[in-house]
């Protein structure tokens, strides 16, 4: 009489672990973060046009600007270049952060975060992993407008240590302002109304502040706005820590106003998120 053995086989002997198991996990938010965010860099990697207003748009400035107001601003265009390529950076740096809103809003649209939902890892993965892949964005936006800016005559007149320093706060800054932009893109209905949205947001910043000409040069009326500006703030930091103007407090407005916005707009973002999913 054949017995039959019960149990298993050779090949079932592989130690598994349990899903559950592997929910406990430590850490298990920046695990999962971290792999949506190698996710967002091979999406990135894998489109490069839509780098184009990361790589493109601030040659683009500084050479339309430069050689327009130049002379009428500054008396020559080289003088005005090194005034011009800090406010720039900051300006282009702060525009690029509309992407991630309108990239997040298209993603729902075409059902991805359905598929994050059904998957045992943290709500707030998605959004967290976003913005981290984000930040090869801006370092972008850093390298392209200071090496278009050496190209065309302007020079670090500080240490290379500084130097660093005031693109690594240009890239914080960015960091932070782009939760602005996932909150709306988890509000707003359709990608081309979140990038409208956050255009009528970024330009009034732009342009009301000392990106092109000095607060003292600016109407009355509008150096209040202007001297509260969190991008006014940036641009005189990295002035400072470019061309070793002084930098006063700038710093430290710039860095409040950093973790007003992560305070106000990441938990409006994450709340929104949970709704929609």
């Amino acid at each position: 009489m054949t017995t039959t053995t019960l149990g298993p086989t050779t090949t079932d002997r592989t130690p598994r672990v349990p899903a559950a198991a592997a929910a406990r996990r430590p850490f298990p938010l920046v695990r999962h973060s971290a792999a949506l965010t190698k996710r967002s860099l091979i999406k990135t990697w894998r489109t490069p046009e839509a780098l184009i207003d990361v790589t493109l748009q601030p040659i683009i400035f500084l050479a339309i600007f430069a050689t327009i107001f130049g002379n009428a601003v500054a008396g020559s265009t080289e003088d005005y270049l090194q005034f011009l390529l800090p406010g720039i950076l900051g300006q282009t740096i702060a525009m690029g952060a509309i992407a991630i809103g309108v990239n997040l809003n298209t993603d729902m649209e075409k059902g991805i975060f359905d598929r994050f939902k059904s998957l045992p890892i943290p709500r707030s993965a998605p959004l967290l992993g976003a913005v981290l892949g984000d930040v090869v964005r801006y370092v972008i936006v850093a390298v392209v407008t200071i090496a278009t800016g050496y190209a065309m005559g302007f020079r670090i007149a500080t240490s290379p240590l500084e130097a660093v320093a005031g693109c690594l706060l240009a890239v914080l800054f960015a960091v932070c302002l782009s939760w602005v932009s996932v909150w709306v893109g988890m509000v707003v209905r359709t990608s081309g109304a979140v990038q409208g949205v956050m255009f009528l947001l970024v330009m009034p910043l732009s342009f009301g502040s000392n990106v092109f000409v000095q607060t003292d040069d600016l109407p009355t009326w509008m150096q209040g706005f202007v001297d509260v500006n969190p991008l006014t703030h940036l641009v005189d930091s990295m002035r400072g820590l470019f061309l070793g103007l002084p930098v006063g407090d700038h710093v430290w407005w710039t860095l409040a106003w950093c973790v007003g916005l992560v305070a106000v707009f990441m938990p409006l973002a994450l709340r929104a998120y949970r709704r929609k999913v």
